[in-house]
Parts: C-alpha cells; sequence; structure tokens
C-alpha cells in the first residue's frame, strides 16, 4: 500500500515536520497542496512554499504551492478550492501549523495568546470543516492532528497554560470530529515522545545544543505515513504517539532517527506515562525536561 495518487492537504509545510511529511507521501507519488505563510525566505526560518514544492517534486511528487495563513477563512477555503481545482479532490487533511509560546500567564501578551488560540484550534478546526467536504468523497479519507494526547493533568498546563489551552484544542477537535464522523472520515492524533530538530526548536527552545538531543522529523513522517495508510473506517479516533506506531509497523531502529546518538534526548511535552517506549527505543541519558522559551 502506497500514497501514489492520493491528495493531501498539509498546512504548514513549508519546513520541518510538515514538510518531511509531504517529502514521505511524495516519495509514493502523492500530490501535495503546501498551505503556508512562508513566501519570502527568512535567515531565521529557512524553507518557503517554493523551496518546498522543488523538494516534493524532487522526491517524486507533485506539488502546489499557496500561500495561506490558516487563520482566514476566504484564505483557506481559497486554498481548498486550488487544491481541488488542480488536484482532482482531497484525500487527506494533515493539521501540522501551530504556533507556539512556553510563557507563564503574566508573561504572555494577549496578542500571543490570541495567535495560538486562531492558529491551533481555530485554524485546525477551519481547516477540517472546509477539507471534510473533499473527504467524504475520498475512497479512504484521513484527517491527522498534529497534537497531543488528551491527559488534563496540571503539570502539562503549568508555566505554559496559554499554549496548553491552545495545543489541546486542536486535541478536542479529534475527539469531537472522530466520533462525529465515525466510518466515514478516519481523525486521528499524532505526537512525539522526544523534541524534533526543526527551526523553532533551533530559534526558541536553546540553539544547536538543543537540536543535537533531538530527533528528526523524519519519525514523525514516517508514522505519519503509516497512518494514513490505516482503513479510515476502522482506525479512528486514536491518540498516537511517533515511536510507539513505528514500532508496531516492526522498525527496531531508532537511533537512525537521532541528531546525535551520543546526546541525551530531551522529552516532548504532553506525553503520559503511561506511553512505554517500545522496544528497540533508547531514551538514556535522558533530560528532565524541555527548556523554557
Amino acid at each position: 500500500m502506497t500514497l501514489a495518487g492520493k491528495t493531501l492537504f498539509i498546512t504548514g509545510a513549508s519546513r520541518g515536520i510538515g514538510l518531511a511529511i509531504a517529502r514521505r507521501a511524495a516519495r509514493d507519488g502523492a500530490n501535495i497542496a503546501i498551505a503556508a505563510k512562508t513566501a519570502d525566505s527568512n535567515p531565521k526560518l529557512p524553507g518557503t512554499i517554493f523551496s518546498a514544492a522543488a523538494e516534493i517534486e524532487k522526491a517524486g511528487g507533485k506539488a502546489l504551492a499557496i500561500q495561506c495563513d490558516i487563520r482566514f477563512e476566504d484564505q483557506v477555503a481559497a486554498a481548498v478550492a486550488a487544491t481541488v481545482e488542480k488536484f482532482g479532490g482531497i484525500d487527506i487533511c494533515v493539521n501540522n501549523a501551530s504556533a507556539i509560546s512556553l510563557t507563564g500567564v503574566l508573561e504572555t501578551e494577549m496578542k500571543r495568546f490570541d495567535l495560538m488560540a486562531q492558529v491551533n484550534g481555530r485554524g485546525t478546526f477551519l481547516v477540517s470543516k472546509l477539507c471534510l467536504p473533499h473527504l467524504l468523497k475520498a475512497p479512504n479519507p484521513h484527517i491527522l492532528m498534529l497534537s497531543p494526547p488528551l491527559e488534563m493533568l496540571a503539570k502539562w498546563f503549568a508555566g505554559h497554560t496559554a499554549y496548553s489551552m491552545a495545543k489541546y484544542g486542536m486535541s478536542m477537535c479529534v475527539q469531537g470530529l472522530a466520533a462525529e464522523f465515525s466510518g466515514r472520515v478516519a481523525v486521528n492524533a499524532l505526537w512525539p515522545r522526544t523534541a524534533i530538530a526543526t527551526a523553532a526548536v533551533r530559534n526558541y527552545l536553546g540553539g544547536d545544543e538543543t537540536i543535537r538531543q533531538c530527533r528528526k522529523p523524519e519519525i514523525v513522517a514516517d508514522a505519519a505515513h503509516a497512518i494514513l495508510l490505516k482503513p479510515a473506517k476502522s482506525f479512528s479516533g486514536n491518540f498516537l504517539i511517533d515511536d510507539m506506531v513505528l514500532a508496531a509497523e516492526g522498525v527496531r531502529d531508532f537511533d537512525q532517527y537521532r541528531v546525535d546518538p551520543s546526546r541525551p534526548l530531551l522529552p516532548d511535552f504532553f506525553v503520559p506515562d503511561s506511553a512505554i517506549p517500545p522496544p528497540g527505543v533508547s531514551l538514556a541519558p535522558l533530560t528532565a525536561a524541555m527548556p523554557k522559551a
């Protein structure tokens, strides 16, 4: 089974995890709509919708670069319409775009609160809503959120309440949509066990030393690929951790995904204690917590 000929609408796919998911699907020969804001290059945030399109086509897929801010309904509607016009429909929606600010209540400016709420929760709801009429026509439709398990513990809110509220908003979309469209559209969430080497981590969470303690985006992309091949009618409503998905697919060598195998791994937020690392996962030495921005 592959994603050959499938059309994926991926938000925030100009770089990082979104782009890695797009490249993995492109290796199968998929069509990728890159719905992201960045059209001009930025030294601190490398990658644009156009450079992403070039990478996707080099990997074997077909790409459509769409400048789109998912906070705005008219832009999302136009992006969805352009995707359908070019590729004939939408098979998969990946809600990857996200905003982050790991600040306490007193340090969180309301404009930053609003940005996270609008991008993470509202944007995910909006993109899913506008893709759904097309997904309902697809033979094996999926919505995938890059969002955490819904474990409502105080430790996941303390110190960054605004971000946690916004991120859990994405996960609540999974809960609701999976129930509402059960048997018709698969809706699942995927979350990394460790920090992932992205520009956001480098810029906001500690620089190159932090990157050395991360896994590569490819671990999330490989896990997403496995999820998106599952039967939509029976595989839905799941909150999944990247290495546990891959272990179920037979992967045993997880050190291949580490940026620097000699460095300790940095655990991500929101991973439940019950999500025990699968065989072959080496987390030691493991640092205590992700640094604050």
